[in-house]
């Protein structure tokens, strides 16, 4: 797995895979950013009138529900990245707050257009058709998966991977990633991700950078991103604990320590279970 996911680093710097992104206002240079730092480009359209167009040119396209006003562009853009093999990657940001953000994200997993799905687990459980009582983009604290639940958890996850066809990168204290057979998981990272705007935009706006690196292994991209989100935000913390900094340097230094990772320096220090 180690090297898989060298190899996924190494494949993004040399070959520099556009990622087309229809996402959050709030966050999207946030998103384009840390494309551009982990060695990709990243494209932000959303106009229906081009965005088929703009789609056949990327790698990749990610799909943020914080756009949701942008319904018509994403189903066209998905639809155009389905007939060309390029992956999906849907962060269904508050699915469970709303029937629109629910039944948007209903529809493009009904109609088989979604590669990856990163979610926290309040969001994740909705569209699984779990509690859907999340009211917004933080997860629920009692859905929180730690040891206790760890296994319970990973089970669920792979039948809802299964069901879906897709990865599923489920984020939080503890990241867990199935493609619905093999089930990795992942800790670490740093408290200061939970306050920011914007983390979670961005660990799914890596993910769909690493998936247009590495179309035929997004298993081992969607666990790539993760690791790199964990471990670049335990730099970052690190970095502005010293220097006695605070969320707005952060969310700077975390942008910075993905621009200067090497695959060397992420495989060395990971930590899977």
């Amino acid at each position: 797995m180690i090297e898989e996911l060298k190899k996924v680093i190494e494949r993004t710097v040399s070959c520099r895979p556009m990622t087309h992104c229809i996402t959050n206002p709030v966050t999207v240079n946030d998103c384009a950013n840390i494309i551009l730092a982990a060695g990709g480009t990243a494209i932000m359209a959303q106009d229906e009138r081009e965005v088929e167009e703009i789609t056949a040119h990327a790698s990749s396209l990610v799909l943020n529900m914080g756009a949701v006003r942008a319904q018509e562009a994403m189903l066209r853009a998905a639809g155009t990245a389905k007939k060309l093999g390029h992956p999906v990657v849907l962060d269904p940001v508050a699915a469970g707050a709303s029937h629109l953000r629910g039944d948007m994200c209903a529809k493009l997993l009904a109609e088989g257009l979604v590669s990856v799905i990163r979610g926290n687990v309040s969001e994740i459980r909705a569209l699984a058709g779990g509690t859907g009582q999340e009211s917004g983009v933080e997860a629920d604290l009692s859905d929180r998966i730690d040891e206790n639940n760890l296994a319970e958890s990973a089970a669920w996850l792979r039948d809802f991977a299964h069901r879906t066809g897709t990865v599923v990168l489920l984020t939080g204290a503890m990241d867990v990633i199935t493609d619905g057979k093999r089930t990795a998981v992942l800790c670490g990272g740093s408290e200061l991700l939970r306050r920011i705007t914007g983390a979670g935009c961005m660990l799914t706006s890596l993910a769909g950078v690493y998936c247009g690196a590495a179309p035929d292994r997004l298993f081992e991209a969607a666990v790539t991103a993760s690791e790199v989100m964990k471990h670049c935000g335990e730099i970052a913390d690190a970095r502005v604990r010293k220097e006695m900094e605070g969320t707005a340097s952060f969310r700077t230094r975390l942008i910075d320590a993905v621009s200067l990772l090497s695959a060397d320096e992420l495989t060395s220090r990971i930590r899977l279970i």
